[in-house]
């Protein structure tokens, strides 16, 4: 029982909360504007997707610089390295998403919302460890 209690809290780091709460905001901007793009301004429901993708990008961005990884970027140089760092991070995992949920949903025969949720776990720790360790590295 010791063992779980160290690894929970090793695992439970202030820096691992905030990046979950940043992580729920992001997926509600990411839905609430690509519904607003497709309900309301009548947008096509593919590209209200990916406009609501781009704003959720920009805005983890913004969230986790501040409030998750404590950026220590100052220079509009620092700054613009360490954003495209960030967005070649999530470029990738988007690859790997779709790569993966084809590998299980069409590959694998894995139901829908099982294959969904699988490869958008490990893309959320993939997430986490590409921001801590390759755009937000201090």
């Amino acid at each position: 029982m010791e063992k779980i209690k160290k690894i929970i809290k090793k695992i439970c780091t202030k820096e691992v909360i905030a990046y979950v709460v940043f992580g729920i905001l992001t997926t509600i901007v990411n839905i609430g504007v690509s519904t607003l793009c497709e309900s309301v301004l009548k947008i096509e429901g593919n590209i209200s997707s990916t406009i609501g993708i781009i704003f959720s990008i920009i805005f983890a961005y913004f969230t986790n610089r501040k409030w998750v990884f404590n950026s220590q970027a100052n220079t509009i140089k620092e700054k613009l390295i360490e954003f495209w760092k960030f967005i070649l991070g999530r470029t990738f995992t988007m690859l790997v998403e779709m790569g993966g949920f084809f590998l299980l949903y069409t590959v694998c025969a894995i139901p829908f919302i099982i294959s969904k949720c699988a490869i958008t776990v490990i893309v959320i720790i993939l997430n986490f460890f590409i921001s801590k360790f390759f755009a937000f590295k201090k």
